[in-house]
C-alpha cells in the first residue's frame, strides 16, 4: 500500500506540471491570437479562434481547482489513490486538448520544432504515458469505485 500511496503523490506532482504547460500554452496562444493579424483584424476576433481560447481557459481552470484539491488532500494526508489517479488522467488529457488547440491557433509555426507550441504538443503526449498510461489509471478509478461501493 505504501508503494500505491508514492505512486498517488507522483500522479498529484504530475498533474501540477501538466496544469503549468497548458497555462503557458494558453498565455502563449492568447498573446499570438491578439499579435497575428489575419484579413485586417487580430485572430482572437475570430470567432472559432475565440472559441478555443475560452475552451483552452475552461478546461485549465477546472483542471487547477481539482489540482488544488487533491494537493489539499495529500497535505491533510487523506488516501488520494482514486482522486490522483483522476487527476493524472484529468490533467494529461486536458494538456493534450491544450496543446492541440494552441498547435491549431498557431498554424504553420505551431508545428515547426524551433517553436515552443511544438515541444509542449510532444510532452503533452508523453503525459498520457508516463506515471502510468491513462488505461491504468482508469483500470485504478474502476478498481477504488468496486472497492468504495461493495
Amino acid at each position: 500500500m505504501n508503494a500505491l500511496k508514492i505512486l498517488a503523490n507522483g500522479r498529484a506532482g504530475l498533474a501540477a506540471r501538466n496544469l503549468g504547460s497548458s497555462q503557458k500554452l494558453l498565455d502563449l496562444s492568447t498573446s499570438y491570437a491578439i499579435e497575428r493579424q489575419q484579413f485586417g483584424v487580430s485572430i482572437i476576433d475570430h470567432q472559432a479562434v475565440g472559441h478555443m481560447l475560452s475552451e483552452m481557459a475552461v478546461d485549465i481552470e477546472a483542471l487547477r481547482s481539482f489540482t488544488y484539491r487533491v494537493a489539499w488532500m495529500v497535505d491533510e494526508g487523506l488516501k488520494v489513490i482514486k482522486e490522483a489517479a483522476m487527476l493524472k488522467l484529468h490533467g494529461s488529457e486536458v494538456y493534450n486538448r491544450v496543446a492541440d488547440k494552441a498547435v491549431q491557433i498557431h498554424g504553420g509555426i505551431g508545428y515547426i520544432s524551433d517553436f515552443p507550441i511544438e515541444r509542449f504538443f510532444r510532452d503533452a503526449r508523453i503525459a498520457r504515458i508516463y506515471e502510468g498510461t491513462s488505461e491504468i489509471q482508469k483500470n485504478i478509478i474502476a478498481g477504488q469505485l468496486k472497492k468504495e461501493y461493495s
